[in-house]
């Protein structure tokens, strides 16, 4: 019976047909005629082997494979395992995972295509081993797909490329040649750049520029102490929301400017609710980079007061908001975000007010454009303010005392010296090789002082040079510490250097480019800067001809290059050379006391006077009295000098003759107005209305001019060189007004108004001593360029009216607000009381309006009548600097 069993049962061994570690003895073994295997089962011994080969890498295996006559028969390179991945994708996975076999696994990945397998093989998510290898492969095994029939616009079901998978927002790390490689062979077959390749590119130019801007605003906050929370929140998104090439045209529909007289366009409100209003839109509110919300809620209060109301609710607004205004800025008046925020904000408030056609009959007969005309000007005013302030602490270190080469001026002398002072001057520092040798010097006799001779063979004149640094006073020579430190070995160390002009140049570039990224329109930023030059040409021109330690040859030569220095960056910023024309009469007086010392004929006296323009004798003849000499330089002929004193005499006549007629002049216009105050007075109402009928005062001829000049700025068939600033009065005496205003003028183009600089920002620099700048390397063909062609401006009409939904915060609050953003519960709103909104008096207004606190170089402020346009001519058109600078008197 057992044998009966035993002989039922086959106790034949199974061949393993998936070993662990597959040897080519062991296959070669199992695929022998002798081991009676059956096609089916050498078929998957073959194929499992052939995996096992891709997946480890097994180059010998796989040769043995591909060339054993057993096996041939057997192999499948088409084959696919369950998620479609052929033999070249499972070999190019393995790439990474053992870095010692790599060599092998690419060597197997180049056999397998020798042997025609299929390198376009997608799998089931349309990936093929291109797409792996530009993730996994070496370049080089990148580069023989390539020459082997892999196609480099080959999609995925996603549409994407290899190109597009190693570079999806960025580049992956360390597969930067694998890029360089794809890019070059899909630009062979005329491809000039993919979906994904765009986005990517477009992607990192908004992060460069991104991270461009965020340089230039910290180097902006350092210069002029501005904090972050001003410049907002900042991503990519935001550089994408206008491109530089937006213009709207001045074609626009005026749908766009005069709305439809619907409550879309209009913000209710109710006049107990204005301090409310005013407090938490102009108050409270935190100012932002280019945020027009105040502008735009004003506006749109103003829309429904003149449209659905009577006058005096729009009056009510234009005047309390006008106030509000006034004594934020003036309670922030250190305050330069504040500042330019405002500035910003009126001036798109009186672009939209005054470009609605619905608003403009009501607004010109309550004098509401003259109201914020006037604050637009004192917040004009309050800038300037601070640019002089600042420009101030440096214009003496910096502008008239700063010197280049200082060491080639130690070795002056000047005829007003005494020889002590040299000699112990010489005794700290040698001269130099190139240094004139000095002469000697006379014995001292008993505590005596002998000033040095006027003359002296022993020394050649003083050539002019190009700069100076420190002149041998009592003060300087005692403390020569200043500019160096003699040591007792004799050894000298130098100290840092003091300011330059490029310190000024680094504050007035960080100024610009705040007031650029602020939006300020382009003709104020234009009289801003037209106002400074003006202001610091003026102190120049005082400071030099008070102090004689400026009126020397070669102080003047330096103080030239630095006033160059100051040009240049007008040519850099973009800025009309008009700009810079303020500094004619400061040139004038440099040039005449480089050249008076060396006239020695009167015909030369009176050509150099005729080129003088800028000068009256009195300044001439006061730089002449005081000049510094130095030794054995010329002096002028005593007949020149004779002539110049009477000059003088013929100019004080003058003067005395220009003064008179302008006292007659103001006392008849005095008479005048008192006579027309008197008539008007006497008149009976007309029609009802409270406003007497009086026609607008002309405007002057400079007035005109200076509109003419603002309107061609905004022409783009116009230079912008040929812009010249208004003329300052002229000077009867020895000093100039450096407290006068020129006046401000706006386009005649309503819509002009909103109008923002067109040009992109200066590169940011790091000056000497790595304190901060922003302005461009010097270079005389970029200043050229820049006071060429014309001004670069655009318009963002639609993009200036945008209005959100939070402004309602600031109109209605945070708790009423806030049924705009979700489902009404009407049970709680029936519960909730009434906004505590209580109606003021004419009483109680003294306890609403905010304490008054003056800055230092102000002492009134806008004087405003209910109901009463302003009497005499607009701020901003008036060409008189005292009715302009009485709001804000200057300093000294």
């Amino acid at each position: 019976m057992a044998s009966h069993l035993a002989h039922g049962l086959d106790f034949t061994v199974e061949p393993d047909l998936q070993p662990l570690y597959p040897t080519p003895s062991q296959v070669a073994l199992l695929l022998s005629p002798n081991a009676g295997l059956s096609p089916a089962q050498k078929t998957e011994l073959v194929n499992h082997c052939l995996t096992r080969c891709c997946v480890f890498g097994d180059f010998i295996l796989l040769s043995y494979l591909l060339a054993d006559p057993n096996a041939q028969p057997y192999v499948d390179l088409g084959r696919q395992d369950d998620d479609g991945l052929g033999l070249i994708s499972t070999t190019i996975l393995g790439f990474g995972s053992e870095s010692d076999r790599d060599v092998e696994r690419e060597e197997c990945l180049r056999q397998l295509i020798i042997e025609g397998a299929d390198v376009n093989l997608p799998d089931h998510a349309g990936w093929i081993s291109l797409h792996h290898a530009a993730l996994l492969a070496p370049p080089t095994l990148v580069s023989y797909l390539l020459t082997h029939g892999c196609s480099p616009f080959a999609q995925t079901r996603r549409h994407l490329t290899a190109l597009d998978i190693v570079t999806a927002h960025s580049v992956l790390p360390g597969r930067e040649d694998v890029r360089v490689l794809l890019e070059e062979a899909m630009r062979g077959e005329g491809w000039t750049g993919g979906r994904m390749e765009e986005r990517r590119k477009t992607l990192e130019k908004k992060a460069l520029q991104l991270s461009k801007r965020k340089t230039v605003q910290q180097n902006i906050g350092k210069v002029l102490d501005i904090g972050s929370f001003w410049w907002g929140e900042q991503d990519e998104d935001s550089l994408s929301d206008v491109s530089d090439d937006e213009d709207d045209t001045m074609s626009d529909s005026s749908d766009v400017f005069t709305p439809p007289p619907d409550y879309t366009s209009m913000l209710v409100f109710a006049p107990h609710s204005l301090p409310d209003i005013f407090q938490s839109l102009i108050i409270d509110f935190r100012p932002s980079l280019g945020n027009a919300e105040p502008a735009n809620a004003l506006y749109m209060l103003a829309r429904f007061a003149c449209l659905n109301c009577d006058d005096n609710w729009l009056e009510d607004l234009v005047i309390g908001a006008t106030d509000a205004i006034e004594d934020t800025f003036f309670n922030r008046g250190d305050d330069l975000s504040c500042l330019v925020f405002w500035l910003y904000n009126i001036t798109v408030w009186l672009h939209l007010m005054r470009c609605d056609e619905a608003l403009k009959e009501t607004c010109e007969m309550l004098g509401s454009y003259t109201l914020i005309e006037e604050i637009l000007n004192s917040v004009f005013v309050f800038i300037i303010r601070f640019a002089e302030r600042r420009i101030d602490g440096m214009l003496d270190s910096a502008l008239l005392e700063y010197s280049p080469l200082s060491s080639e001026f130690d070795s002056l002398q000047f005829e007003s010296e005494w020889s002590i002072l040299r000699t112990f001057q010489s005794n700290k520092k040698k001269p130099s090789a190139l240094s004139p040798p000095i002469p000697p010097t006379s014995p001292l006799k008993s505590g005596s002082l002998t000033p040095l001779a006027s003359a002296d063979p022993s020394r050649p004149p003083t050539p002019p040079s190009t700069a100076t640094a420190k002149f041998a006073s009592l003060r300087q020579t005692f403390g020569r510490g200043r500019a160096a430190s003699t040591t007792l070995n004799g050894g000298i160390h130098e100290s840092p250097p003091g300011p330059s002009p490029q310190d000024i140049t680094s504050f007035m570039t960080a100024l610009h480019t705040l007031l650029t990224l602020s939006d300020i329109n382009p003709a104020l930023i234009v009289q801003l800067w037209s106002q400074v030059m003006y202001w610091a040409a003026c102190e120049t021109f005082n400071r030099i001809l008070t102090r004689k330690k400026y009126l020397c040859r070669s102080r003047a030569v330096q103080i030239s290059m630095n006033i160059g220095a100051v040009e240049e960056w007008i040519g850099n910023m973009g800025l009309p050379r008009g700009v810079g024309a303020h500094f004619a009469p400061v040139k004038d007086l440099l040039n005449w006391l480089q050249c008076l010392s060396s006239i020695t004929e009167f015909p030369s006296l009176i050509a150099t006077i005729q080129t003088m323009r800028h000068m009256n004798p009195l300044q001439m003849r006061r730089a002449v009295r005081d000049y510094k000499y130095e030794v054995n330089e010329g002096r002028m002929t005593e007949e020149c000098t004779q002539y110049l004193a009477q000059l003088q005499k013929d100019w004080e006549r003058h003067r005395i003759k220009i003064g008179v007629e302008a006292l007659r002049k103001e006392m008849g216009e005095r008479e005048r107005e008192r006579a027309d105050g008197e008539s008007r007075s006497q008149s009976p109402e007309r029609d009802g209305s409270p406003f007497p009928e009086s026609a607008p005062p002309s405007p002057s001829l400079e007035d005109s001019r200076a509109q003419q000049g603002i309107d061609m700025l905004f022409d783009r068939q116009q230079e912008k060189s040929a812009w010249g600033p208004a003329s300052a009065p002229e000077a009867l005496g020895e000093l100039l007004d450096s407290r006068h205003m020129l006046p401000l003028a706006l386009p005649s183009n309503p819509r002009l108004l909103g109008a923002v600089p067109g040009k992109g920002l200066p590169t940011p620099t790091r000056p000497r001593n790595d304190s901060i700048a922003l302005e461009p390397p010097r270079s005389s063909s970029r200043a050229s360029q820049g006071v060429t062609g014309a001004m670069g401006w655009k318009l963002r009409s639609r993009r200036m009216r945008e209005v959100e939904i939070r402004t309602l915060q600031w109109i209605d609050g945070a708790p009423s607000t806030a049924r705009w953003y979700r489902p009404l519960e009407f049970e709680d709103e029936e519960e909730r009381p009434p906004p505590p909104y209580t109606p003021i008096n004419d009483d109680d207004s003294a306890d609403v309006k905010l304490a008054l606190h003056l800055t230092p170089f102000t002492n009134s402020r806008i004087s405003r009548s209910r109901g009463r346009q302003s009497s005499g001519a607009t701020p901003i058109a008036s060409s008189h600097g005292d009715k302009l600078v009485n709001p804000l008197e200057t300093f000294s």
